[in-house]
């Protein structure tokens, strides 16, 4: 296949204009991954602890903390973020607790939301606000 001077012009105008699309828009939101990974199902406001400093110095590194007894798993989103999921677990039936704790990256002051599954299939979540001084994805 050959291509003329007016079409490879054209394909690399082409090329050159889809590359400066926001890649947000490409991107599904916090809400959407959370129903995403919960079927929908509705989210009971107890039954998972999520710590968290109020406010971060530093949203480069911002430590947290998670824990849901009787979960097989949870996942942690940045609902501000580029990327809002920051955080999975996974919990075997023989785990002695199911808790994790790790650092998180904050662009901005944001909610930060904590969602486990629990054994029985039910769903529940904790959210708190965490205000950052310094953003930590480039702001």
């Amino acid at each position: 296949m050959e291509f003329s001077r007016r079409e490879t012009l054209a394909l690399g105008a082409g090329a050159a204009a889809l590359s400066m699309l926001p890649l947000r828009s490409f991107a599904a939101t916090a809400d959407e991954m959370i129903a995403e990974f919960t079927g929908g199902a509705d989210l009971a406001q107890d039954g998972v602890t999520l710590t968290a400093p109020e406010i971060a110095e530093n949203g480069n590194t911002v430590p947290i903390e998670v824990s849901a007894p009787g979960a097989s798993e949870i996942r942690v989103y940045a609902t501000g973020n580029p990327t809002p999921p920051v955080a999975a677990f996974a919990f075997g039936p023989l785990a002695g607790s199911r808790a994790a704790s790790t650092r998180i990256r904050l662009a901005e002051t944001q909610n930060v939301v904590a969602v486990a599954k629990l054994e029985d299939g039910s769903f529940a979540q904790s959210t708190k606000l965490i205000k950052v001084t310094i953003g930590g994805c480039g702001g």
